[in-house]
């Protein structure tokens, strides 16, 4: 599962087994790992929630894969591009974005999102204002620009603490993705 051991069981990890595990159908490792520090994943439940919330789900799925692959979190990759296959795209589709977003079929805008998140993930340093120029020529304005940093930073987050604590990727998806998504979601941690 993990480079740790399972945390302590208690009341609050009991509640965050019970509600994941019904909402997905099953325990996600994340959740076995965050055994460790409820509290922390309850705040970053809410935190999530509050990015995602006015964010078009498209797009922060769309961002969050761009993250998870700067990033190479195999686990955040398969999850959210099974999302991507499930909600807006085909298996083949989400493998072309994922290797080669800017050939996939995906809008100007999307592309520069893309572009764009996968940069801020792999060094917000290295973003200029003419970064951002770009994105308001593709018809985002501030606010958008900010959600998808934001979208990319918590995928920072999550994805780091699951990369450095080991967390496999769930066995769910060998079962729900066909094996080439998988190689393409696969990033490498």
């Amino acid at each position: 599962m993990s480079f740790l051991r399972q945390g302590e069981r208690s009341p609050d990890t009991e509640r965050m087994f019970d509600t994941d595990t019904k909402a997905m159908g099953y325990l996600p490792n994340y959740t076995r790992l965050f055994a460790h520090n409820p509290a922390a994943y309850l705040a970053w439940q809410q935190l999530n929630g509050a990015v995602k919330d006015g964010m078009e789900l498209r797009r922060y799925e769309l961002v969050t894969l761009a993250a998870a692959r700067a990033l190479k979190s195999s686990y955040c990759g398969l999850a959210h591009g099974k999302v991507l296959r499930d909600k807006f795209f085909d298996a083949a589709t989400v493998a072309a974005i994922a290797s080669d977003h800017g050939s996939a079929g995906l809008s100007a805008q999307e592309v520069a999102v893309v572009n764009f998140a996968g940069k801020v993930a792999a060094d917000a340093n290295s973003v200029t204002e003419a970064d951002v120029a770009g994105l308001r020529a593709h018809g985002l304005d501030d606010t958008d620009v900010f959600r998808v940093i934001l979208a990319v930073g918590a995928r920072c987050f999550f994805s780091t603490v699951l990369s450095a604590a080991g967390a496999e990727p769930d066995p769910q998806y060998q079962e729900s993705l066909d094996a080439d998504l998988r190689q393409a979601l696969s990033f490498g941690g």
